[in-house]
C-alpha cells in the first residue's frame, strides 16, 4: 500500500494515496492510543466483488467525496475521482508547533485542480484538513467522508440543526439485500423523535451494537452563528470522536449508518461504520445543481468553480469514559471547551481559527 505518513507531538495521520483516504490516525492521550476511525475489513483480499469502485475497496477513515454521490455530470466513479483515485505529495513540512503536507490528486475534477493539506499541531487530538479547488468550470457538490465504529454502541450530540429528513428511497430496499431501519422518505424537526419503518419513532442520537440496519438521513444546520460539530461517546472504546466544520461552508451533516444491514459482499453483513458526513451538497452531482429541496430549505449544495474555492474540517478524539456526549463545544482561545450534562466541562488544545467561523453581529 502506498501510504504517507504525518507526525506530531502525540498524533500522527497515515493517507492511502492510492485513494486519498485515511488510513489511520492515531492520537496518544489518557496513557493510551486512540484510533478513532473506520477501515473497512475486506481492504486487500483477494475475493472482493469485480467492479467494485477503487475507493470501496480501499474503503477507510475518511475522504474527499467531489461530488458526493452519483457523479451523473461527469463520468466519475461513486464520490467522484478524489474518492478513487490516486494523489501526488507536493510537500511535507515542519511548522511552529507541528508538521503539515500538501497533495495533488492526479485527476482533474469539472477541469479544478484538487489539492488536500493536512496539519497536525503538537499536543492537539485533532486532524486538521483543508480541500481546495483552483479554476475549472461549473460548480461541484462535496463532502468530507469521516467514519468511526463501536463495539458496544454509544451516543451521539450535535451541534443545533433544524430538520432531519430521509430521501424518498431506502438505501437497501429489498428485505433479501439488506435491512433499514427508518422511514423514507420522513421528515423531523426533533432528532429525538424522527419516524421509523415500523410507524414508530427512534432518537437518532442512539447508536445500537445490536440493531443492524442499513440507512442514511440529512441534519441541516440550525442558524445558531457558531461551530458546527457531532460527537460520538463510543461506550467499549472509552472516547468521545469529535468532528468539527465551519456550517457556513459545510451546512448539512449526513449519517450514514452501515451497521450490519448489507448482506451482501463485501459487507455481508458485518457490523461496520457510522459516516458522518459534513457537506454542500445533495444526494448525487445533477440534483446538486439543480432545483433539490435543500435549495428550497436556504441551503447551498454546490460550490461555484473558475477560482480559487477551500472549505475545511477537523476530527479527533479524546478518553472519555461513562458514553455520555457533551451538550455543548465551544472554541475559546487555543482551546475547545466541551460541557456535559452534569455541569462538568473538559478543555483541549485547539486551533480556534483554523474553522474561519465568521463572528456574527
Amino acid at each position: 500500500m502506498n501510504v504517507h505518513r504525518l507526525q506530531a507531538g502525540g498524533i500522527s495521520v497515515a493517507l492511502d494515496l492510492s485513494v486519498g483516504h485515511l488510513a489511520d490516525l492515531a492520537i496518544d492521550a489518557g496513557g493510551r492510543s486512540i484510533r478513532p476511525l473506520h477501515r473497512a475489513p475486506w481492504i486487500d483480499r483477494p475475493d472482493l466483488p469485480e467492479g467494485l469502485p477503487a475507493g470501496v475497496a480501499r474503503l477507510s477513515g475518511d475522504f474527499l467525496c467531489a461530488p458526493f454521490s452519483r457523479s451523473d455530470v461527469e463520468a466519475a466513479p461513486l464520490h467522484g475521482w478524489p474518492a478513487n483515485s490516486a494523489w501526488d505529495l507536493v510537500f511535507d513540512e515542519a511548522i511552529p508547533g507541528g508538521r503539515r503536507a500538501g497533495f495533488r490528486l492526479q485527476h482533474k475534477v469539472m477541469g479544478a485542480t484538487v489539492d488536500k493539506t493536512l496539519i497536525l499541531r503538537d499536543g492537539h487530538p485533532f486532524l486538521y484538513q483543508e480541500h481546495s479547488f483552483t479554476g475549472g468550470s461549473g460548480a461541484i457538490s462535496v463532502a468530507h467522508h469521516p467514519m468511526t465504529e463501536m463495539q458496544a454502541g454509544g451516543r451521539l450530540a450535535f451541534s443545533p440543526k433544524r430538520l432531519a429528513t430521509t430521501p424518498p428511497d431506502a438505501t437497501e430496499p429489498d428485505p433479501a439485500r439488506g435491512s433499514h431501519l427508518l422511514a423514507y422518505p420522513a421528515r423531523s424537526t426533533d432528532l429525538a423523535r424522527f419516524p421509523d419503518a415500523s410507524g414508530g419513532e427512534v432518537d437518532l442520537a442512539d447508536y445500537s451494537a445490536s440493531r443492524r440496519h442499513e440507512d442514511f438521513v440529512t441534519l441541516v444546520e440550525a442558524d445558531h452563528g457558531g461551530m458546527g460539530w457531532t460527537a460520538v461517546a463510543r461506550k467499549a472504546e472509552g472516547d468521545v470522536v469529535l468532528v468539527l466544520k465551519n456550517p457556513d461552508e459545510l451546512p448539512v451533516t449526513m449519517l450514514w449508518i452501515s451497521n450490519g444491514g448489507r448482506y451482501y459482499a463485501p459487507w455481508n453483513g458485518r457490523a461496520g461504520a457510522l459516516g458522518i458526513e459534513d457537506g454542500r451538497t445533495a444526494i448525487g452531482h445533477a440534483a446538486s445543481l439543480g432545483d433539490n429541496w435543500l435549495r428550497r430549505e436556504g441551503v447551498e449544495t454546490a460550490f461555484a468553480l473558475g477560482g480559487h474555492v477551500a472549505f475545511r474540517q477537523v476530527v479527533g478524539a479524546l478518553p472519555l469514559e461513562g458514553g455520555q456526549p457533551p451538550v455543548s463545544i465551544t472554541p475559546g482561545a487555543g482551546t475547545l471547551r466541551l460541557a456535559f450534562a452534569d455541569g462538568s466541562t473538559r478543555d483541549t488544545a485547539f486551533d480556534d481559527q483554523f474553522l474561519r467561523i465568521a463572528k456574527r453581529t
